[in-house]
C-alpha cells in the first residue's frame, strides 16, 4: 500500500511539472504576496485593486513559489508593467534570494524610460544595454524576456529590441555576472521611482 501511494505522488508530481513546461503560468495573484519573498525592505512593496506597486527604499521581491520549484533554466517571462516619470526598476533573472544590497548572481533587464540612468528598459544591464526607449511613462505595456542556453531575447509589446548572446557579449562592468539558472526577481530601486505591475507569467521551456 505504501509503495502505491508513493507511486501516486510521484506521478501526480510528474503532471504537475509537465504541465508547467510550455504553458504559461501567473506568478503574481494580484491579492498577496504568497510565492513571493521580499528583501531589505517589504513596505516598498504594495497590493491594490489586482495592482503591484513599487515605490520606496531599495528592495527586491524574489519569486519562491512552487512553479518550477522556482529554479528556471530556459524560460520566457512576460511581465505587464508601467513605469511613472523619473523611475527605475528592474527584472532579475537567474538570480536567488539574497537579504540586502542589489543581487549579486543573475542578470538584470532593465525598466527605465526617463530616470538619470542612461541604460534603458530592454538592457541587459551591463553587458548590453538599450539607450532608446519605446513607451513612455504611465503606459501601460509588456516586457518579454525569453532565455535560452547562452541567449537572452528582450521584446518590448511585441517588438524585440535587445539580444545578448553571453558567449560573445561579456565587456559589462559586472563581468562576475553570468547565465546559470535560479529564480527571478522584481526591484525596487529608490523612493523617487514607482512602477507597477500587473501581470509577471512564464513559460518554462525544455532543457
Amino acid at each position: 500500500m505504501k509503495n502505491t501511494f508513493l507511486i501516486a505522488l510521484f506521478f501526480l508530481a510528474s503532471l504537475n511539472l509537465s504541465a508547467q513546461t510550455g504553458e504559461w503560468v501567473e506568478l503574481f495573484n494580484g491579492k498577496n504576496f504568497d510565492g513571493w519573498k521580499i528583501s531589505e525592505n517589504p513596505d516598498s512593496f504594495t497590493i491594490s485593486d489586482g495592482i503591484l506597486k513599487v515605490e520606496g527604499p531599495r528592495g527586491h521581491m524574489f519569486y519562491m513559489g512552487e512553479v518550477g520549484d522556482h529554479d528556471f533554466n530556459n524560460f520566457e517571462l512576460i511581465v505587464e508593467l508601467k513605469t511613472m516619470p523619473k523611475a527605475n526598476s528592474g527584472i532579475f533573472i537567474h538570480t536567488q534570494y539574497q537579504e540586502n544590497g542589489w543581487p549579486s548572481i543573475g542578470h538584470e533587464i532593465q525598466v527605465n524610460q526617463t530616470h538619470g540612468d542612461w541604460r534603458k528598459t530592454g538592457s541587459v544591464y551591463s553587458f548590453k544595454d538599450v539607450r532608446e526607449t519605446y513607451v513612455e511613462d504611465g503606459e501601460w505595456y509588456t516586457e518579454h524576456i525569453i532565455v535560452k542556453g547562452d541567449e537572452v531575447t528582450v521584446k518590448v509589446n511585441g517588438e524585440t529590441i535587445n539580444e545578448y548572446d553571453e558567449s560573445k557579449d561579456r565587456e559589462g562592468d559586472l563581468g562576475t555576472k553570468k547565465l546559470d539558472h535560479g529564480t527571478i526577481a522584481l526591484q525596487a530601486h529608490d523612493p523617487g521611482s514607482v512602477i507597477y505591475y500587473r501581470s509577471v507569467k512564464v513559460k518554462i521551456l525544455p532543457d
